[in-house]
């Protein structure tokens, strides 16, 4: 992909108008065009001055990515395009650096894109504040704050698939560096009335869907509930799934949100089963009964959902079965109870579901903040963002919408308020003339319905708080005789006269011109949602649970506690409530975002033109440009404004040295501007008309085209002159080259020459000098054959005499002598391999070497085997010395003897050192003990096998049982005189015991063993190391045993085994007992 080309200025290469400010000419179809135009072109944000306008895309763009974050960090407001991360970076370095608090203010309608933004403008503020462990957690702990509001907060609504159903304004807490410490959220009217009831089209709230799609079959159990949304009344089923939303995986990560905000894992589950009994709340229905007195009362019709609801919260049943039947009243010290009929049933039970969980969502809010709060006590900045619900116009619109539209008309108020007063202070602080600008002022609509006396609100508390009979239809006939001459009020059933004609206007509604035009009001709601009532009967019930947070969330119905003065009314709270948001907001410098939505489809692509007319409407975008741009449209620092335009002037170009005030007046002066149409503030010019601007702009590009075409004329020659350079070297070095390779070439030719010249005469002189030496040669070799011809003849004529007597035996030794040496050579090639095991040697070749070659055998296995044993460590040794002993004890007498060859001896089969279990056997041993395993004690009187470890130390031999690890019999190896065994595939062998010996009371001791051979082997060898007599070892099929004072004769027998083929024992008589070996 290529590289996105760097932007330096607002200005350069613009998609339509970057900023409203410079539309020229400014009206509602070249406004909407230029918002559609950026539309069009994924440009989704565009200025008003300081203010950022976002349209909702629909879809995900690469506009937020780290890059993008590094990209606007540290940058001027103005030197790239508009995004909401310049707006993000202003007031964070605003607060950083000059030590201003902070607010931004992001309005719009449902669906604009509100929460998005809110989130965009924290998580940039997360990545460029500072790094650290605790500075990580804390903003860890701020975003992840958003996922659990959201969860409890939002819901699909026709207009948006995450609506924020509440008021959302934090305060983000910093340090003097500019880390983050804590925040401090406040919530505003969560609208509670759609827990038990949702609009066609529309979802509650989204934390009903997740835990039902996301919890565990464990958690759905404990909580009493089932995955079927249609098994719960206050869920509506036409929209319960929405596409592209996984409430399963939301599930989990509202718990993962939780747990890294602070939450507890009983609080979580505290939680859960408030949630889950709001749930089962709806499912309680109703059924009308007569009194006898007459009276109409109301009894519940399955009480399972009651007893399920009780268990959940701790509430003993029969409590909250009278709380939704009866009522009662208290006046000082009288009290009245009144039956409930089914409608004022339905009533109490809507009611304390709204009420448990608009408490709940509060309680949340509040352990969010105990969380996230500052944990220091120094001096904090302060960065608060509002993200609160836009002004509404629906078919139908209730109190809500009411409440909604009042805040919105007293943000646009201080929006007005706050834009003209940093208009004037930055008119003040430039030394520019001010001059009153005129505009709407919609201080007479926020007084209709705000004011204390003839307010909307007021008269709604009085209409609720008079005695008598008080409806919806008495509020509307007191605002038609307060409010009827009032120009911004209208009514069917007012004094005016002109509207007693208008059919559009019902005679249960009436109309409210706000600053974003006419809305309708049903009044069908507005007593019964202002009074908020939930009756005391129920809030002590629910305070009388054995739930700590339900308890927490009712404290009035602590008796204790009972306060008979009426609780403040929905209207009055909120009023309060946005008079402490405004006073909070007009003591910080304010940064605003306003979110338009495009389309109603929620599709990506789609500008509705209507809608966006509408939204720039209400949110007074048109008159926000006229009042910027009422005295200058356009100004900008000195030196940004030189650097942009000093190639206009030759003065200025290409650098100009002194002040850069100075250097825009010779500038603006020779490009002869009218005076009128500029003027000169301490560090800002100030541009009057947006012409002048974009005039600046075209002979800004056109001189640009012609330093580009001046640039590329001296390029061109440059890289002219420069390759006619290089090519002028080139030729000189190439030419250096030639003349040095043609000098080469002569040389090696005559050097050829002169080398073929010489050859030939070396060649002669050698041939010449050859013959010579070969004739000499030859003459040499003549006289010594003829001295040798001669020399043998008076040899052989001295010792012929000698020579027939001594012949054979010098020939013989000779020959003889040879063969040996040629034998040896042979051998040498021949040997095997160096294994002991290795029968192979070479055949004799001749007879009379065969005592020489089967000697040399002997030696050569001999003196492998002694390198076969210098391998071996003292450990393997001693195993092979035991191997050996066993050989030559039960080779070829034990049939039991092959097996064991390739077992290797272990000796400590129990581990007893290692097993807690014999740790009173280890602690009575003191001796190393050689062997130890378990082995079967032959009983003496019935041949029956018990269980015994059997020990074997250096003196003794020991027998405990295996269970307790008591030692039931010890022997000196001393008294130990005979082993006895059979020659059979069996383990039994007897040890015989000295008689007389102390050991020897019982008689001899019968055993059988796995490890026969091993054990046999070990005990010859220790008691032969210590007694230096040998052990005897008798292997028979029939030896005699003493079994106290009889001797028993031990006779193995062949026989087939009913238990495989493990031999058993039997006691024939008293003088026989029989093995039978399969």
């Amino acid at each position: 992909m290529a590289k996105m080309e760097t932007k330096t200025s607002l200005l350069d290469n613009m998609i339509g108008v970057g900023d409203m400010v410079l539309l020229e000419p400014l009206n509602e179809d070249t406004f909407i065009n230029n918002l559609k135009k950026r539309f069009d072109h994924s440009e989704i944000y565009t200025y008003i001055g300081s203010v950022v306008i976002s349209l909702n895309p629909y879809r995900s763009l690469p506009i937020y990515s780290p890059e993008k974050v590094e990209e606007y960090r540290n940058r001027n407001f103005y030197e790239l395009s508009p995004h909401i991360f310049a707006l993000s970076d202003e007031a964070y370095r605003s607060l950083r650096d000059q030590d201003k608090d902070q607010c931004i203010l992001i309005t719009g309608e449902s669906g604009a894109g509100k929460t998005e933004a809110s989130k965009l403008v924290m998580s940039y503020v997360a990545a460029v504040c500072g790094k650290g462990a605790e500075v990580n957690q804390v903003k860890e702990q701020l975003l992840q704050s958003n996922p659990v509001l959201e969860a409890f907060g939002n819901a699909k609504t026709v207009r948006n698939d995450n609506s924020s159903r509440f008021g959302k304004y934090m305060d983000i807490e910093f340090d003097f560096k500019g880390d983050p410490l804590g925040g401090v959220i406040s919530n505003y009217l969560l609208e509670k009335s759609r827990v038990v009831k949702q609009p066609r089209g529309e979802r509650n709230f989204h934390i009903f869907y997740q835990i039902l799609s996301g919890g565990s079959e464990d958690l759905l159990c404990r909580l009493k509930l089932e995955r079927d949304f249609s098994r719960y009344n206050y869920l509506g089923l036409d929209s319960a799934r929405v596409n592209g939303v996984d409430d399963a995986a939301n599930f989990r990560t509202v718990r993962n949100a939780m747990q890294i905000v602070g939450f507890m894992d009983h609080e979580t589950q505290s939680v859960f089963e408030v949630v889950a009994a709001v749930l089962k709340l709806g499912n309680i229905e109703f059924k009308p009964e007569s009194r006898v007195n007459g009276l109409d009362e109301s009894k519940i019709k399955d009480k399972n959902e009651l007893k399920e609801i009780c268990e959940l919260t701790g509430i003993d049943q029969s409590v909250l079965e009278r709380a939704f039947s009866f009522r009662t009243v208290e006046a000082k010290q009288e009290k009245v109870s009144t039956t409930l009929n089914v409608a004022q049933a339905y009533y109490a039970r809507d009611a304390l579901a709204k009420n448990l969980y608009s408490r709940l969502f509060s309680w949340l809010v509040t352990r969010i903040n105990e969380s996230i709060k500052a944990q220091t006590k120094v001096r904090k900045k302060v960065m608060g963002v509002l993200d609160i619900y836009g002004f509404e116009i629906f078919e139908e619109n209730s109190f809500e919408q009411f409440i909604i539209n009042y805040c919105n008309e007293k943000l646009q108020q201080i929006f007005i308020e706050l834009t003209l007063k940093e208009e004037q202070e930055e008119y003040i602080r430039e030394g520019i003339e001010w001059t009153h600008i005129e505009y709407f002022n919609n201080a007479i609509i926020c007084d209709l319905i705000e004011n204390n006396q003839t307010g909307i609100l007021a008269m709604l508390d009085e209409e609720c708080l008079r005695p008598g009979t008080v409806t919806d239809d008495t509020f509307l006939e007191k605002l038609n005789q307060i409010c009827a001459t009032h120009q911004h009020f209208e009514s069917r059933m007012s004094k005016c006269s002109r509207f007693l004609n208008d059919t559009s206007l019902p005679h249960c509604c009436f109309r409210i011109q706000h600053y974003a035009g006419k809305v309708m009001y049903q009044v069908e709601g507005f007593v019964d949602k202002n009074n908020d009532l939930l009756y005391r009967d129920l809030s002590q019930a629910m305070w009388k649970a054995n739930h700590s947070l339900i308890k927490d969330l009712f404290p009035e119905g602590n008796p204790a506690k009972i306060n008979l003065k009426r609780p403040p009314t929905a209207g009055s709270q909120f009023k309060a409530s946005v008079a402490t948001l405004m006073k909070n907001l007009q003591t910080k410098n304010p940064n605003y975002i306003r979110c338009i939505k495009p389309n109603d489809k929620k599709a990506a692509h789609i500008f509705n033109d209507a809608l966006v007319c509408h939204q720039v409407r209400y949110l007074g975008l048109l008159e926000n440009v006229r009042v910027r741009r009422a005295g200058y449209a356009f100004r900008q620092p000195y030196e940004p404004c030189l650097e942009r335009y000093k190639m206009l002037c030759k003065q200025t170009w290409p650098h100009w040295r002194g002040p850069a005030r100075d250097g825009v007046k010779v500038l603006f002066n020779d490009l002869e501007i009218p005076e009128e149409e500029y003027s000169f503030g301490r560090s800002k010019i100030f541009i009057r008309n947006p012409r002048t601007l974009f005039k600046l702009e075209d002979l800004r590009k056109q001189r640009l085209e012609d330093l580009a075409t001046l640039i590329q004329k001296i390029y061109r020659g440059w890289k002219c002159r420069t390759h006619f350079l290089l090519m002028k070297k080139s030729q000189i070095v190439i030419a250096s080259w030639y003349r040095r390779y043609a000098q080469q070439k002569k040389y090696q030719k005559i050097k050829s020459s002169a080398i073929v010249v010489q050859s030939y005469i070396r060649g002669w002189k050698a041939r010449k000098l050859l013959r010579e030496l070969k004739h000499q040669k030859r003459c040499n070799k003549a006289v010594t054959t003829i001295a040798a011809y001669w020399h043998g003849t008076q040899v052989r004529r001295e010792y012929r005499k000698f020579f027939r007597a001594n012949a054979g035996k010098k020939i013989s030794e000779f020959i003889l002598q040879k063969i040996i040496q040629k034998y040896f050579l042979e051998m040498k090639t021949k040997m095997p391999s160096l294994s002991p095991v290795d029968k192979n040697w070479p055949a004799r070749p001749y007879l009379f070497l065969d005592s020489t070659h089967n000697e040399l055998k002997r030696i050569f296995h001999l003196w492998r085997c002694k390198k076969y044993r210098d391998q071996f460590t003292d450990q393997q040794k001693l195993v092979y010395e035991e191997k050996l002993e066993a050989s030559e004890l039960f080779k070829d007498k034990k049939a039991l003897y092959p097996a064991s060859v390739g077992q290797p001896f272990q000796g400590a089969y129990l581990e007893i050192s290692k097993n807690p279990k014999y740790k009173k056997l280890k602690d009575a041993v003191d001796e190393k003990i050689i062997i130890a395993e378990v082995v079967n004690k032959i009983n003496r009187a019935n041949g029956k096998a018990t269980s015994r470890i059997f020990l074997l130390t250096n003196s003794n031999v020991l027998l405990a049982d295996q269970k307790s690890g008591n030692i039931k019999s010890e022997v000196p190896l001393g008294d130990v005189t005979k082993v006895s065994m059979s020659s059979q595939n069996d383990g039994f062998f007897a040890v015989h015991l000295k008689e007389g010996s102390g050991a020897a009371g019982k008689g001899d001791f019968l055993f059988s063993s796995d490890h026969l051979i091993e054990m046999a082997t070990k005990l010859y060898r220790t008691t032969l190391s210590q007694t230096k007599q040998k052990l005897n070892i008798e292997i028979s099929d029939e030896f005699l045993v003493q079994f106290r004072q009889d001797k028993v004769c031990v006779k193995f027998i062949q026989g087939n085994q009913r238990n495989g083929n493990v031999p058993t024992c039997k006691r024939k008589n008293n003088r026989l007992l029989e093995v039978a070996v399969p």
